[in-house]
Formats: structure tokens, C-alpha cells, sequence
């Protein structure tokens, strides 16, 4: 591949081209594209509010989702408002720094979802199986040894991913057939071998969304365990950590078949693998707010109440 870096200049600016496919139809994709943006604004935004509001949420597990609210709440801000714009106005240039920041962003964000899941797990293992303990392990300076490490491993693998894609050299196209900046999209425009890229990309994969999954796995395994063995007074105990089973559920499987899709690609159509990739940004952000909203009773009241307040508000001039 020598022959190609010395007769062709890397590519330093690129052209989003996702959903190409659909030509004249592509504005289109603006108006459920938009929708699901008010609605992850409306209901991460109200989650937020609701949580920091109101005192009587200032528990550890109320505080976790007030976490993941924020990070669901930024893959929307940073790059739907220029995905939008692109299916209106056909905005698609992106430079090769823009685009390794998005990269570096999307990752660090998918990274902390996942582990915020696994901090929930721990959570509810403590609240659970060991209730007496529950307020000294879950007291910030213990639970501060299970969040620095993770959080240390997150920026370091991620850090790792993206400092590999820099150097490498874009000589063929500087088309990425994506509406933002993804790791393999990216790597695949390269010239020369990227199997060192790949193989990063998968070891962060198994340090990150595996590990995460597998002792997220094991504290429910253990709870539940825990919970059939005690008869009828643990059922309700269950409660929240089947709202968390499912955001997990919905979660690392929209994850794992993005990340799939640039892997296995056996007659899968390009415009599949960018629907998919662009729900994992998406999705979640939009279905984790309103199913903790719905199914946690203390935050389901407050959002009531906070909703009628405003109503109130706004029908009081005309009474």
C-alpha cells in the first residue's frame, strides 16, 4: 500500500453520507428524527429537573439515574442538531478532528452507559442482599473505590481507540457512508492495514460492554437468588431491578448490533447498519427517561406532580 501513500495525500475532511440511498426522499428522515430528539430532550430534561428538585430523591440509586439522564441527554445535544441540519440542508462536511472528537464522544458516552448500568446492579445488590450494610457501602468514599477504576478504564480505552485512528492515512475516499463519526466507519476509509484498529476496537468491547454485562449479569443472578430464598417479603424488592433489566435488555442489544453490523456484513444493507447505529445514539435516550419515569414510583410522583404544577400555571390567566 506504499504506492498509494506517496501518489495520494490523506484525507483530512470528510462527507457524511448516510442514508444516501434514499435520494430525493432523505429530508424526509428529518420529521421522526426530530420527534425522537424533543422527546430525549423533554423527558431527560423533566427527569433531571424532577431528581435534583426534589430532596426526598437524593438517594444513591435516584442519583445514578439522574446520571445516566445526563448521559443520555448528550448524544442528542452534540450530534443530532448537525444530523438534522444535514437532512434539511444537505450539511455534511465534517474535518478529520471533528470527526475523531465525535468518535472519542459516542464511545466515552456508550462506555459510561454501560457502566452506570453496572453501578445500578451494585446498587440494588447492596439495597438487597446486604441491607444492613447498605447506607456504609453505599456511602461516597466506598463507593468511590467500585467508580474510579471503571471510569479510569473507560477514558483509557477510549483514549486508546481513537489515538490509533489518528496516524492512520485516508487516500482512497473520503466518503463515510454514516450520518456522524463512528469508529469502524471511519477505519474502513483507511489505506494499509487496520488490523490492529479492529482489534482494539473489539478488546475495548470485551473490557467495557462484556465485563460490564457479566458482573451486571452475576449481582441479578445472586439478587434474585436472594429474593426466591426469602419468600414473599423480597418480591417487591424486584420491582426496580426489572426497570433496570429492561433498560439494560433495550440498551446493550441496540450496542451490540451496531457494533455487529460493521462485522458481519453478509448482504445487509448499508442504510441498516447506519439505521442501527444511529438508533444506538438515539433510542435509549428517549426509552430510559420515560421507563424510569413510568416504573419508579417515588420519581412517577414527583413528574405527576411537577406536570399538574404546570398545568396549573398555565390555565390560571383564563379561570
Amino acid at each position: 500500500m506504499e504506492p498509494l501513500r506517496e501518489n495520494f495525500s490523506s484525507h483530512e475532511h470528510f462527507i457524511l453520507d448516510g442514508f444516501s440511498e434514499l435520494g430525493a426522499l432523505r429530508p424526509v428522515l428529518f420529521i421522526p428524527f426530530f420527534i425522537m430528539f424533543v422527546v430525549s430532550l423533554s423527558a431527560n430534561s423533566l427527569l433531571l429537573y424532577v431528581i435534583i428538585s426534589q430532596r426526598s430523591l437524593h438517594s444513591p440509586m435516584c442519583i445514578l439515574i439522574a446520571g445516566m439522564a445526563c448521559v443520555d441527554l448528550s448524544p442528542p445535544l452534540f450530534f443530532v442538531p448537525n444530523m438534522l441540519l444535514s437532512f434539511l440542508f444537505d450539511w455534511r462536511g465534517i474535518s478529520l478532528i471533528g470527526c475523531l472528537v465525535q468518535i472519542y464522544i459516542v464511545h466515552l458516552l456508550g462506555a459510561f452507559q454501560s457502566t452506570l448500568l453496572l453501578w445500578m446492579a451494585l446498587d440494588r445488590y447492596f439495597a438487597i442482599c446486604t441491607p444492613l450494610y447498605y447506607n456504609e457501602r453505599m456511602a461516597l468514599p466506598r463507593f468511590l473505590k467500585f467508580v474510579i477504576p471503571l471510569v479510569v478504564r473507560n477514558v483509557l480505552m477510549v483514549t486508546l481507540v481513537v489515538s490509533l485512528v489518528g496516524p492512520l492515512s485516508f487516500c482512497a475516499t473520503n466518503v463515510i457512508n454514516h450520518c456522524f463519526c463512528e469508529h469502524m466507519a471511519l477505519v474502513e476509509l483507511a489505506c494499509g492495514s487496520t488490523a490492529v484498529n479492529s482489534l482494539v476496537g473489539l478488546i475495548s468491547v470485551f473490557f467495557i460492554a462484556v465485563v460490564d454485562f457479566f458482573f451486571i449479569t452475576a449481582s441479578y443472578v445472586v439478587i434474585f437468588s436472594s429474593v426466591l430464598g426469602s419468600g414473599k417479603s423480597g418480591i417487591k424488592a424486584l420491582h426496580t431491578c426489572v426497570t433496570h433489566i429492561m433498560v439494560m435488555t433495550v440498551s446493550l442489544t441496540i450496542i451490540l448490533v451496531a457494533f455487529l453490523s460493521y462485522r458481519i456484513r453478509s448482504g445487509l444493507p448499508a442504510a441498516v447498519r447506519v439505521f442501527f447505529s444511529t438508533m444506538y445514539l438515539l433510542f435509549p435516550s428517549c426509552f430510559n427517561p420515560i421507563i424510569y419515569g413510568i416504573r419508579t414510583t417515588n420519581i412517577r410522583q414527583h413528574i405527576l406532580k411537577t406536570l399538574s404544577c404546570c398545568h396549573s400555571v398555565q390555565t390560571e390567566p383564563y379561570s
